[in-house]
């Protein structure tokens, strides 16, 4: 994220040339070919889906090639980032939903709030994955395929300690079930009823989001962080409560390092907040225990309003029109076939989260995903603003939690902190 902010500012300058530069060119209603960069996954995964895309776009424009092209993680923001400088950035673009912001505040996007009717299914997109497509109220891309997080959990724990393995209703079910796991088996002083470390802040924000809280609001032309408000502090003091009777993880520490998969594999966890695939993660042969297997289920994370799910991050992919591309009428309409409810089917049933809520049931035949498409359901994203990756830099939301956890600081004074910290960062001069 550091190397990719840093690449990103001396970019500023020639992406918003490149921008104002295509804003005042005026746009082709044909064209013999149009470019599609797409990420691998696709091409591994649902090419089928690409290619129903291209057939039924080139039925309403007869003569123009699709030309798809795909890219790899590692490299695709560098070359994109090249080719906007260059201005030979393709028509239509895939970015994972966390890298969309640069794009649209540094002016690099079409702008498609016009259009947003008329792209499929957009009354029901993923909240989550919307928020990440627009910016000041307009809207520059469209929701692709979305990963969320859900509760993963030993079955075979939850009977021992007379838990039923039925989805808790509320989270105070959840916690009551979780202090039935600690009475069994807590006399382990390494066993958590739920795994869960201190600087865990995706899973904590969840919290906020339940409780009617954000992180940071747009108000008034300016960003104000928001961690102190009323609703934001009864989540995080419901947080900090859960966290201090369920886990025994390290306070000061974060769910990568160790991977809180595999902690979970070593049999001293009855559960963790996690994405779709580290349930197969923890079973990984190697690094993991493969004789969980048919011991391990999940279920969305329950609400404190019974009934519901908590909101859960939503990470994934948008699709976007590069503002310097001259086919932006053809580009709309390629990402209109490939995000049609035909092509997220296909895409669902290669086991993805599809762009709308609509479409949910289409998982609920597979048991490793079905749980993480119910709580795609309700979600939230970070604050669509240009400065956020300097927040999570500063590592300002896990110093806040830290500090709340450890007891180093009261919920309150943390959580002002916080919020003056975000304020500041988010309002930063360009």
């Amino acid at each position: 994220m550091r190397r990719r902010l840093l690449a990103a500012a001396v970019l500023v300058v020639l992406l918003a040339l490149a921008a104002i530069t295509a804003a005042s060119a005026p746009a082709k209603s044909q064209a013999d070919s149009i470019t599609v960069w797409l990420m691998v996954d696709a091409q591994n995964n649902w090419a089928d889906a690409v290619q129903a895309a291209t057939r039924q776009f080139q039925q309403q424009h007869p003569g123009v090639d699709v030309n798809v092209q795909y890219q790899t993680w590692g490299e695709h923001q560098t070359k994109f980032d090249a080719a906007l400088a260059g201005g030979n950035a393709p028509d239509v673009k895939e970015l994972g939903n966390t890298e969309t912001v640069k794009y649209m505040a540094n002016g690099a996007l079409a702008d498609l709030t016009a259009q947003k009717r008329s792209f499929p299914n957009s009354a029901t997109w993923l909240q989550g994955l919307t928020e990440s497509v627009t910016f000041n109220g307009k809207l520059y891309g469209v929701p692709y395929y979305a990963g969320a997080r859900a509760v993963i959990y030993r079955t075979d724990l939850y009977r021992q300690a007379g838990v039923s393995t039925r989805a808790p209703q509320s989270l105070d079910q959840f916690v009551t079930n979780g202090q039935k796991l600690m009475k069994k088996f807590g006399t382990d002083r390494n066993f958590s009823a739920l795994y869960f470390p201190g600087k865990n802040w995706y899973a904590s924000m969840s919290f906020v989001y339940d409780y009617g809280g954000r992180i940071a609001r747009f108000r008034n032309n300016r960003w104000e962080g928001a961690l102190n408000s009323p609703q934001a502090i009864a989540g995080l003091t419901k947080l900090k409560s859960v966290v201090l009777s369920l886990s025994r993880a390290s306070k000061t520490g974060d769910e990568a390092n160790p991977q809180q998969a595999l902690v979970f594999s070593k049999g001293k966890v009855g559960s963790f907040i996690g994405n779709g695939w580290e349930w197969p993660y923890s079973l990984d042969p190697k690094l993991g225990n493969p004789e969980l297997a048919g011991k391990i289920g999940a279920y969305p994370m329950p609400s404190h309003i019974k009934g519901r799910y908590m909101p859960t991050f939503l990470g994934g992919s948008d699709l976007v029109v590069p503002a310097t591309s001259k086919n932006r009428a053809l580009a709309a309409d390629w990402i209109k076939a490939y995000t049609d409810t035909a092509s997220m089917t296909s895409i669902a049933k290669a086991g993805n989260i599809p762009n709308t809520t609509s479409l949910v049931a289409i998982n609920a035949a597979k048991p490793t995903l079905a749980p993480f498409a119910r709580a795609a359901k309700y979600s939230w994203f970070v604050p669509a603003a240009k400065n956020w990756a300097n927040v999570e830099s500063a590592n300002v939301l896990q110093n806040m939690l830290v500090s709340i956890f450890t007891g180093r600081s009261s919920i309150k004074s943390a959580a002002d902190r916080a919020s003056s910290q975000i304020t500041q960062i988010l309002n930063e001069s360009r």
